[in-house]
């Protein structure tokens, strides 16, 4: 039976005492930290869930994968918390246990077969590689290791009593509270490039000074003369050999990744109208007011959804009468789709086609809206944040 407190135990401080506080007070800072990051943005961990969920073909849980996501963040807070507070130390020391040991095995995997290129660890606002990923559960699981081994030594801060419970209600309310709040009303802090205050199209091109990545190519050679095969890389294709009409090019050439350049923010945006035509420009520069609403899959919008864009549409509709501005929908939806949700909500917007992969990256909502001038990103709200007209003339409008 598991004790908790217990004051008789001797004051004198031993080696072990202070190499397993120490690996308290790490695994226990990083767990909340890792798991906040990440609860700060619940829908883009739930997106890296469902890469990882396809490579074990488990795609029947991608429409669960945010509130997946949640409940891993937040069980991972509630483990730092409670470590550090000395709360439930048997329970503590095997859901960390089991949980590095889950972690650990899924990047060694993502690393070993290359078939996640980010582990979302600590979101987007740390990007860690799977190699980098899988050493860093290693050294996680060697702290660990000490909390499970010597977990009969930990003891609370708090002794038993109504405090006690009352702290750790608490702390399990707000643990997974914050990725409810943040899945309902937007990240707190915004990583990606689509934050507010961003210029757009600024973001989508190398800036003047700076280098994009430098590749090398290998090409596979075949001489006709004697049949003989090899491998040259571009340089020296182009040193000579490709003037000498005895080698021939077998195939395309590979390419290898020689030198890092700078990477643009966003390289990936291409907005299309119902014909195909590229309108990207058209509509990111836009020099008015620019509503753009983004329903990544217009297909999946529940009940709920439907009111909350029927509000923003009634609510641009209202504003258009009296400024000029332009209104939106980006969806990576199937034409139909888009046409079918027109006719039904008679839409004062105007509707465009993109991936799905920037357009997650806009707005973490479904839909969500941003509201967009000369490029720049003003604002950002989710279905359930969206101002009310008046609140929008005051804050927008009427400067």
């Amino acid at each position: 039976m598991e004790t908790d407190f217990n004051p008789t135990r001797s004051k004198k401080t031993s080696t072990i005492d202070i190499i397993l506080g120490i690996s308290r007070l790490f695994v226990g800072s990083l767990f909340i930290f890792s798991g906040f990051i990440k609860a700060n943005d619940p829908t883009g961990f739930g997106y890296k869930l469902e890469e990882y969920f396809q490579v074990f073909h488990l795609n029947f849980l991608n429409d669960y994968s945010a509130w997946i996501a949640i409940f891993i963040c937040g069980f991972e807070i509630l483990l730092g918390a409670f470590l550090l507070l000395g709360f439930a130390r048997q329970k503590v020391a095997w859901g960390l246990l089991l949980l590095i040991i889950f972690f650990t095995f899924l990047t060694f995997y993502s690393a070993f077969f290359e078939v996640v290129t980010s582990c979302g660890c600590f979101g987007d606002a740390i990007p860690l590689t799977p190699w980098q990923s899988f050493g860093k559960d290693i050294i996680l699981l060697a702290f660990i290791l000490i909390i499970f081994i010597y977990r009969d030594r930990i003891t609370p801060i708090i002794p038993n009593g109504g405090l006690k419970k009352f702290i750790s209600a608490l702390t399990i309310i707000l643990s997974f509270g914050i990725g409810i709040y943040t899945f309902m009303f937007l990240p707190f802090i915004d990583f990606l490039p689509y934050k507010e205050g961003n210029n757009i199209p600024q973001l989508m091109v190398l800036p003047e000074g700076e280098e994009s990545d430098v590749y090398e190519y290998i090409y596979t050679i075949k001489n006709k003369t004697n049949g003989e095969s090899k491998k040259v890389t571009d340089k020296e294709y182009m040193d000579g050999i490709w003037e000498d009409d005895n080698w021939e090019i077998q195939g395309e050439p590979s390419s290898r990744l020689i030198k890092k350049g700078y990477e643009i923010p966003i390289p990936d945006l291409l907005i299309s109208d119902a014909e195909g035509n590229d309108v990207t420009q058209e509509i990111i520069t836009n020099p008015y007011y620019n509503f753009v609403v983004v329903s990544t899959y217009a297909d999946k919008l529940n009940t709920a959804d439907i009111i909350a864009l029927d509000r923003i549409n009634t609510t641009i509709r209202d504003l258009a009468t009296d400024y000029n501005l332009r209104a939106t929908l980006l969806t990576a939806s199937s034409s139909q789709t888009a046409s079918r949700l027109d006719d039904e909500m008679d839409l004062v917007l105007e509707t465009f086609y993109a991936d799905a992969i920037p357009l997650k990256s806009m707005v973490r909502s479904n839909p969500g809206i941003l509201l967009m001038r000369n490029g720049v990103i003003e604002k950002k709200w989710s279905k359930l944040t969206f101002p009310s007209k008046e609140e929008l003339e005051k804050d927008f409008f009427s400067k």
